[in-house]
């Protein structure tokens, strides 16, 4: 298993009532919102060399995503100084020190090399669901961004025993009601052994077998509505903590509220 791990974690979603139950919607602090910790310089190497080595893994745009891509990318920039990013012309130095050329006309490629958080572009489909119209996706957890690029959000998650019909109406009505000034958060949370970059196809078999899972995975995820594209902005932000580094609270929690295995 990687060892790009976190030493904590700052939000454990099943320690808090609210984020327990599906979906776990609360409000986002837009200065909460993009977070540099303590994996940063680790988790942006392994995403440097996915992007170089394998960019068709780990990004798409579809024709329908390009404004919003590049807005994401115009709403992102400014806020980099803040995080610790020193801005020299057409050139961002991140934290860790590494240089990157600021392309506009490649938006999501140029974020995912900027920041922890992946991004995935939501945008209606016009029958009544919203789509996955766009991404920068290096750490999928077990799912492959090409079987998913392009389609609706029920035919994505149709994988998800947890993603009952209910679940999706309810996701579908949070992606319709999301306004420009109300972005929200959620967080989930699961037992792994499995590496960041973890793709896996739907027909792949699952990882079953017993054995320990010696961290806890967590993706704390932001919806962010657009003003001019409308499109929403669904970040990532991975965490892989060991259980050992939990805090006393978390991991009394985890005993008293389970959460499930997973690759």
């Amino acid at each position: 298993m990687t060892e790009i791990v976190q030493t904590r974690l700052p939000f454990a979603p099943w320690a808090d009532p609210r984020t327990r139950r599906l979906p776990g919607i609360v409000p986002l602090d837009m200065a909460d919102w993009l977070q540099v910790d303590d994996a940063y310089a680790a988790q942006m190497a392994e995403r440097d060399r996915l992007i170089r080595d394998c960019p068709g893994l780990v990004h798409g745009l579809t024709d329908q995503a390009q404004e919003a891509a590049a807005e994401v990318y115009d709403l992102i920039l400014p806020r980099l100084p803040a995080l610790g990013f020193r801005i020299d012309g057409d050139q961002a130095t991140r934290p860790d020190g590494v240089t990157v050329a600021m392309i506009r006309a490649q938006p999501l490629l140029t974020l995912g090399r900027l920041i922890q958080e992946d991004i995935c572009l939501m945008q209606p489909d016009g029958a009544g669901e919203h789509l996955l119209s766009g991404a920068i996706l290096c750490f999928p957890a077990g799912w492959t961004l090409a079987e998913k690029l392009g389609r609706a959000m029920m035919r994505i998650h149709l994988p998800v025993e947890k993603y009952t019909e209910d679940v999706g109406r309810r996701v579908q009505r949070m992606l319709d009601l999301v306004r420009v000034d109300q972005p929200l958060w959620r967080a989930n949370a699961h037992h792994s052994r499995a590496a960041l970059f973890n793709p896996l196809r739907e027909d792949a078999p699952k990882d079953m077998a017993e054995g320990a899972m010696p961290c806890i995975r967590s993706e704390r995820q932001s919806l962010i509505r657009l003003p001019a594209s409308r499109a929403v902005v669904f970040s990532i932000h991975t965490y892989l903590v060991r259980l050992a580094d939990l805090t006393p609270d978390q991991t009394a929690a985890l005993a008293e509220f389970p959460i499930h295995r997973a690759q």
